[in-house]
């Protein structure tokens, strides 16, 4: 059994995020909920860049876009250019803590909601509220809790 959850682990996760990310939440609370999705692709693409990369962002961004009902597209090419910048430099921030790594992920996810504001802007003609940047604040906070879990899942399953 462990052997075969091992081969499948980095899907399960991703899927998981993606049911965490359209979860009905309340209307109080939706406003801050975190890039779940981001989040766990950016651990894999820092833990295993050779398995996760654009190509696997673009893939989840295009269930994403599905899921939630906006344009196909959109969330595709905000993870793609979130985990390239971060495929890019994965060597550099594997090397800081894990509360450094937190801003960095902030630094990600408010890239991520950028381009999907701009991106909706040209589509859609919606116009900015900084409401729209809170959950770069939880998944900041979320992120080393993840990432405690996450890893301790891959090297419990040895996942190379």
């Amino acid at each position: 059994m462990i052997l075969k959850a091992r081969h499948y682990v980095i899907a399960i996760t991703i899927i998981i995020s993606l049911v965490l990310q359209i979860m009905p939440m309340p209307i109080q609370v939706d406003m801050y909920r975190p890039d779940w999705v981001l989040i766990v692709l950016a651990y894999w693409a820092m833990a295993l860049p050779n398995r996760v990369n654009v190509g696997i962002a673009f893939l989840t961004g295009l269930a994403l876009d599905i899921l939630v009902g906006t344009a196909l597209g959109i969330h595709s090419l905000a993870l793609s250019v979130s985990v390239y910048v971060l495929a890019a430099n994965y060597q550099r921030l594997r090397n800081y803590s894990v509360w450094q790594q937190a801003i960095i992920i902030g630094l990600l996810s408010s890239l991520y909601h950028l381009v999907v504001f701009w991106l909706q802007h040209l589509l859609t003609d919606v116009y900015f509220q900084f409401a729209y940047l809170w959950p770069v604040l939880t998944s900041m906070l979320l992120w080393p809790w993840v990432f405690w879990l996450l890893r301790k899942a891959r090297r419990q399953l040895r996942i190379t």
